[in-house]
């Protein structure tokens, strides 16, 4: 994919991921059960704390993404490249991207009503473990990790890099926090589910 497509491509990219992966899937979950699936909130909790972060995370990913398509001359001289843009490195990176958009969609379709945003303290979800659920025990987490990764691939640079870098720093943290929350909400069920299936793959 040359730069042009690459500039084209990227933020059809995000706009689609936000609203499909985000938006959508959250507007499903609110008309079946009449929940808000977005439960971080702005207390001082590490939960929300790590919600934050990745919010701020996700936003940076976005700012890089749209200084490189509309600013090109801007681009390369704020975001210096951290390697070079070679073809077949940026074709594996948005081989990645679109991959981690298919793998996220059938894991959100598969957690039907389940499916969060942040951790639900309040209604008792039920522990999914079918599908992809029975591949890894956190797909949709492994589908953002699989997408920073194939963004920083196809568009290296400094931003990119710290997108990546404080992006897995960030999921790794709240897949923690989830999975001790599962183990309070479903106890020896989530620990048979724990010993059949990897947190990864």
């Amino acid at each position: 994919m040359d730069s042009i497509g690459l500039r084209l491509f990227l933020p059809l990219y995000l706009v689609v991921y936000l609203g499909l992966a985000m938006l959508w899937r959250s507007y499903r979950v609110w008309k079946a059960t009449g929940l808000n699936p977005y439960k971080l909130g702005r207390s001082a909790s590490v939960h929300d704390f790590m919600g934050r972060c990745l919010a701020v995370v996700f936003a940076a990913a976005v700012g890089a993404v749209l200084l490189y398509a509309v600013w090109p001359r801007a681009y390369a001289w704020l975001l210096v490249p951290a390697l070079p843009q070679h073809p077949v490195i940026v074709g594996v990176g948005v081989a990645l991207l679109l991959a981690s958009l298919a793998w996220t969609l059938v894991a959100q379709i598969q957690m039907g009503n389940s499916w969060r945003i942040g951790i639900d303290t309040e209604t008792k979800t039920e522990l999914v473990q079918h599908g992809v659920f029975r591949l890894s025990r956190n797909p949709i987490f492994l589908g953002m990790r699989v997408t920073i990764l194939g963004l920083f691939l196809a568009l290296p640079n400094v931003m990119t890099l710290l997108v990546l870098a404080l992006g897995e720093l960030g999921i790794q943290v709240q897949v923690r926090l989830e999975e001790e929350h599962l183990r309070r909400m479903h106890g020896e069920a989530y620990e048979q589910y724990v010993r059949r299936t990897r947190r990864w793959l």
